[in-house]
C-alpha cells in the first residue's frame, strides 16, 4: 500500500511540473532574430526587423513583423504616404492572426490565418510552425515552407 501511495505521489509531482507545449507557448515572445534559406540551401538575407508573437490560452494567436527601418511619412499623415513611403511600409510588414492548433507528438503549431496584411496567407493550407526548441524564456521555430518557397527559423524572447 504505501509503494502504490508513493508511486502515485511521484506520479503526479511529475506530471504537473511536465508542461505540455501549448501551455509552454501561451504568451507574448518578442522576436530576436531570423534566417531564411532557399531550396538549393543558400541563405536569404534579411532585413532589420521588430515584432512579436502571441499565442492565447484559448487558440488564439497574433504575429507581427515590421522593418525597423521603416521610414516616417513625410505629410504626418498615416493616410496620406506618397508612392515611396507605402511601398516600403506594405513590403517590411508581415501582420496575421487566427487560431492554432499543437500536436504535441511533433511539436508543430499549425496556424489558421483569418486575416493578413499579406492576403496570400488567408485560408493557406499547410501552415506548419515546427518548434525546435522552448525554454521559459526562449521560443525557436521553423516555418518549413513559405509561399515564396523559402524556409524561415525565428527566435523570440519571452515578453517581461
Amino acid at each position: 500500500m504505501a509503494t502504490l501511495i508513493s508511486v502515485t505521489a511521484f506520479t503526479t509531482t511529475a506530471m504537473s511540473q511536465a508542461k505540455s507545449l501549448k501551455d509552454q507557448l501561451v504568451g507574448t515572445w518578442i522576436y530576436v532574430s531570423s534566417t531564411a534559406t532557399r531550396e538549393d540551401g543558400s541563405a536569404i538575407e534579411r532585413p532589420k526587423l521588430q515584432g512579436a508573437v502571441t499565442y492565447t490560452a484559448d487558440g488564439r494567436f497574433h504575429f507581427i513583423t515590421v522593418r525597423s527601418d521603416a521610414p516616417k511619412y513625410a505629410s504626418g499623415d498615416s493616410a496620406r504616404p506618397s508612392a515611396d513611403e507605402a511601398m516600403a511600409i506594405a513590403s517590411g510588414i508581415v501582420a496575421y492572426t487566427g487560431t492554432y492548433t499543437v500536436d504535441e507528438s511533433t511539436k508543430t503549431i499549425t496556424v489558421n490565418i483569418e486575416t493578413s496584411s499579406f492576403p496570400n496567407l488567408v485560408g493557406a493550407p499547410n501552415q506548419r510552425r515546427i518548434v525546435t526548441s522552448i525554454t521559459d524564456n526562449e521560443l525557436n521555430f521553423t516555418n518549413p515552407r513559405t509561399p515564396a518557397g523559402i524556409t524561415l527559423a525565428l527566435v523570440f524572447k519571452r515578453a517581461k
